[in-house]
């Protein structure tokens, strides 16, 4: 009986003995690891706390403190890493690193490094969504801006560039409502001005299509947000060709009042005295004459329509 006790305490004695040793090398390969944090090797240096964590576990009560050292580093270093990537223009990695790091970060509570790469992940879309729309890869600039706007739903300048992107990728009705959204979370004016030329663009390629009712609307719809007086001068030629003279006299004598010093405002206002003569408004129609008479191009007509009146 002796002997066997002897045994046993002797074989407690030598798994001790192992278990220090082992706790001695989980503390030294987390040592190193520490030394290549230190010097910016994040890959080496999570590779070495994630082999001391392994090692320290197996270490039971002895291991405890190194486990939680170790819990605590490694989800920061995953974090370094990802921002790492993003730095490096690896966007893909950086985001499949993120989300490694936040699953990491929950596992062991570490809820702090969690919200920190959350928050990086819309900034990485971002850089991504960018380099798409400059690369005029409109589609896919969009759904990345869409990944965004999930995250981050009151993101006015995502909403903004979202909207470009769907724009150039022929996607009217959803363009317009990114921009209200980009408009209603601190981008009105940016918003106004890409809703305003959207609408002016569409009028002057209506008016061309002869869709003169459309080049009005849209005209209209320009004009309500940005106050462009060439808004006016379509709506006035579609009204116009239209056959509707009187809603064109409304409009040139708006464009005329909204830009009096315009380049063809001798040539519109020869055009609403004309009108005005048609509508039997020779008070009207000399008033406007007069406004054409110093035209270069107009002027001889618009003294001939004087005289005539």
């Amino acid at each position: 009986m002796k002997k066997i006790l002897v045994s046993i305490a002797a074989l407690f004695a030598a798994a001790a003995m192992l278990s220090a040793q082992n706790m001695a090398d989980a503390t030294e390969t987390a040592k190193l690891a520490n030394d290549s944090l230190s010097a910016g090797s994040y890959e080496t240096a999570l590779a070495g706390f994630q082999e001391a964590l392994k090692m320290a576990e197996a270490c039971g009560d002895e291991g405890l403190e190194l486990v939680a050292t170790c819990k605590d580093i490694i989800p920061k270093t995953m974090n370094a890493i990802a921002k790492q990537l993003l730095q490096e223009d690896k966007l893909d990695e950086a985001i499949a690193k993120l989300g490694e790091t936040i699953a990491v970060a929950k596992e062991y509570g570490d809820e702090e490094t969690a919200a920190k790469a959350e928050a990086l992940i819309p900034q990485v879309y971002m850089k991504k969504a960018g380099g798409l729309l400059n690369a005029k890869e409109f589609e896919a600039a969009a759904e990345v801006y869409a990944k965004v706007l999930e995250l981050q739903p009151a993101n006015g300048v995502a909403a903004l560039r979202y909207g470009m992107a769907l724009e150039n990728a022929n996607k009217d009705d959803e363009a317009i409502e990114a921009y209200k959204l980009a408009a209603a979370n601190g981008q009105e004016k940016n918003a106004k001005s890409q809703i305003g030329k959207f609408y002016l663009k569409r009028s002057v390629e209506n008016l061309k299509a002869k869709k003169f009712a459309d080049a009005v609307n849209d005209a209209n719809s320009s004009y309500e947000y940005i106050s462009n007086p060439q808004a006016l001068q379509i709506a006035g030629q579609a009204s116009q060709l239209a056959g509707k003279n009187s809603d064109a006299i409304k409009y040139f004598e708006q464009y005329l009042e909204a830009a009096p010093t315009a380049k063809n405002a001798g040539q519109v206002a020869y055009t609403v005295g004309a009108l005005y003569q048609q509508a039997k408004n020779n008070a009207k129609a000399k008033e406007y004459f007069s406004k054409a008479v110093s035209d270069p191009k107009y002027g001889a007509d618009a003294q001939k329509a004087l005289k005539a009146l």
